[in-house]
């Protein structure tokens, strides 16, 4: 912000002249030169300032990034594992269930729900912390938190509705029946999330300096582990989603 100051030299002479004295043209250049003066401080000063806040937002980025990264290579082993057994099941879901659910085999099923359900998000990503992060350390720790949600509720609702189209009243099992695309998008969309943190991930390690910034605190090396763990190749589910809700 740019503070304005107003200077005043006026004084009322006693009697008109019909030239101002050389005294009274001598105190408006000084007042004058101190306005500019002034002015050229204000203006230096406010750049300084937001020079200074520009930095203080970047070195706040970064610290971010670096305390994110860390906590994605903490539960990199758990949501590989996560991930197995999310793909090891998905084929008996992906196109929706068959009229007779009976066919679907339930241990995969039940092996992906438990291993989604054990993942820890860590408390870094949480919405209560997560909500002070900046830049591209929170795009991360919002794609962590979607996947975890929508994975760990997709095949538990999932699971449900088996149950409730094998036993369930009637009324409940066409509920049932007419939701569960929903429930099976979630677990695909939430594998896609997952699939895109390493990109954004390594797109921010860029912006924000790359090693010639991190240094040893976050290497080349462990972002590139950390994009190609958590990326399409790695993470996303085969095959696409193939039914839809109302299908």
């Amino acid at each position: 912000m740019h503070r304005s100051c107003s200077w005043s030299t006026c004084s009322e002479p006693r009697r008109p002249t019909p030239f101002p004295r050389k005294s009274v043209l001598r105190s408006a250049a000084r007042s004058a030169a101190l306005l500019l003066l002034v002015a050229a401080a204000t203006v230096v000063a406010g750049c300084g300032s937001s020079e200074s806040a520009s930095s203080a937002g970047l070195r706040l980025q970064r610290e971010d990034l670096l305390a994110v990264s860390h906590a994605l290579q903490h539960v990199e082993g758990p949501v590989a594992g996560e991930v197995a057994a999310t793909r090891a099941a998905w084929p008996l879901v992906a196109n929706g269930l068959p009229p007779d659910t009976s066919k679907v085999a339930r241990p995969p099923l039940g092996v992906a729900t438990e291993t989604a359900a054990r993942l820890k998000v860590p408390a870094l990503f949480e919405e209560t912390q997560a909500v002070v992060l900046t830049g591209p350390a929170a795009s991360v720790a919002g794609l962590f938190r979607s996947y975890s949600a929508l994975a760990t509720r997709g095949w538990q609702l999932i699971g449900a509705a088996i149950d409730e189209i094998e036993s369930g009243s009637p009324v409940a099992a066409r509920f049932a029946r007419a939701n569960v695309a929903l429930y099976i998008e979630s677990v695909y969309d939430g594998h896609f999330d997952l699939a895109q943190i390493g990109k954004e991930l390594l797109a921010g390690y860029r912006k924000l300096g790359g090693p010639r910034v991190f240094g040893t605190a976050l290497t080349q090396a462990e972002v590139d582990g950390l994009a190609r763990a958590y990326s399409e190749p790695a993470d996303r589910l085969h095959p696409h989603v193939g039914v839809r809700l109302g299908s």
